[in-house]
């Protein structure tokens, strides 16, 4: 039971539709088709709708250190499945090599022949102890969440957003901060800053999956008959992460309520109903990645290379811009041999010899060299690679 976004002219996001009107709605000029940024499919219609009126359509997400969920639902179909691969260990990688290069450009600086107290030692030029503050790592994993969430906001007329809310685990002498009111945990910072950032969108309601009160993923979850696969949660399937964002978004239609009974019976149940359904699963990441060690794709204000050779020189690492009218990080459809492939560009080589373009898949795994006259343009870099 696919469904189809619909916005009006204007861009205001109306239900979903059938595929099979959709494409009615495209013939007869009655609607453009077009692509979001997460690479799904939607029209835009160019005549008034008939009716205005939406249904509640709910998001959920399933945080993660690594990966994280999303689920689009409402109370009669699944609308979207999303895994994102979250950019933690690739911002953490960065942030050790710039501490790194940091105190090696303030090593050369000081004069070690001189006294301690006459070295040329910098001063604080502010006050950077404000607390709080989110560790780029995590700030970046809940940033691509909250790009995700209203990319789908643009399409779907969203009502609610559920969020997973998880515990940090803390040392005892953390903990004992904690209840002075004296300590935080980052990532309970970054979640509360996602959650603030939501609510911006629409009103968020929050869950907990170590709950064994009824009011958990989990227990939601099995209630609703979705299975999980919990032996290896870095394939990207829907049964790893996507179906607890699917379970969260359920969470709107589902409520766990008390009930009183005849014969003094009482106690809790789930009520309410919600039809999980087949529905469109896609792959969210951002270009580049770290493969052995070595980073490939962007390279953030950093067009040379670290550390310069003996000449003091300081070579060219590369750029984004290409002198073939793409750019890396850009989708493009490339054809060798009579086979059409679909990626990203990854690279070039321009030389007197070899002009070539590389092309990559959504893992920044090499499709392979062309020609530039074989790569065609579909759409411009807009920091996300969708499978």
């Amino acid at each position: 039971m696919y469904r189809v976004p619909v916005v009006n002219k204007k861009g205001k996001p109306l239900m979903p539709t059938k595929p099979s009107r959709a494409r009615r709605w495209v013939s007869e000029g009655k609607a453009v088709g077009k692509w979001s940024d997460l690479g799904v499919y939607y029209v835009q219609l160019t005549t008034p709708p008939s009716a205005e009126e939406v249904q509640p359509i709910a998001v959920g997400v399933d945080p993660g250190k690594s990966y994280s969920g999303v689920g689009v639902q409402s109370a009669k179909c699944t609308l979207l499945q999303l895994h994102l691969i979250l950019p933690f260990g690739r911002v953490k990688k960065r942030m050790e090599t710039r501490a790194m290069l940091r105190r090696s450009r303030r090593s050369r600086r000081i004069n070690r022949d001189v006294p301690f107290k006459q070295r040329n030692h910098r001063q604080c030029r502010f006050d950077n102890r404000k607390g709080h503050k989110i560790p780029p790592s995590i700030k970046a994993s809940r940033q691509l969440e909250l790009r995700t969430v209203t990319e789908l906001a643009a399409i779907f007329p969203v009502t609610a957003i559920g969020y997973e809310r998880v515990r940090a685990d803390v040392d005892q002498t953390k903990r004992q901060r904690a209840k002075s009111g004296k300590g935080f945990s980052p990532v309970m910072v970054g979640q509360n800053w996602a959650i603030s950032q939501m609510e911006k969108i629409a009103p968020v309601y929050v869950r907990h999956g170590w709950q064994k009160d009824g009011n958990g993923t989990s227990q939601l979850r099995t209630q609703l008959g979705l299975e999980k696969d919990l032996a290896n949660k870095s394939i990207a399937k829907p049964e790893t992460h996507a179906v607890d964002g699917v379970t969260l978004a359920c969470g709107y239609f589902v409520k766990y309520v008390p009930f009183t009974g005849r014969a003094s019976l009482h106690g809790y149940t789930h009520k309410g109903s919600v039809n999980v359904t087949p529905s469109p699963f896609k792959i969210i990441t951002r270009p580049g990645a770290v493969k052995r060690g070595k980073e490939y794709g962007f390279f953030r204000r950093q067009l040379h290379f670290e550390v310069p050779d003996k000449s003091g020189i300081r070579k060219r690492k590369g750029g984004t811009i290409t002198p073939f009218g793409v750019r890396i990080g850009d989708w493009v459809r490339s054809e060798k041999a009579g086979i059409v492939y679909i990626g990203y560009v990854g690279g070039f080589t321009d030389t007197k010899k070899t002009q070539k373009v590389s092309v990559c898949d959504y893992t920044w795994k090499r499709i392979g060299q062309f020609a530039p006259s074989k790569v065609e343009l579909i759409r411009r870099n807009n920091g996300l690679c969708v499978a």
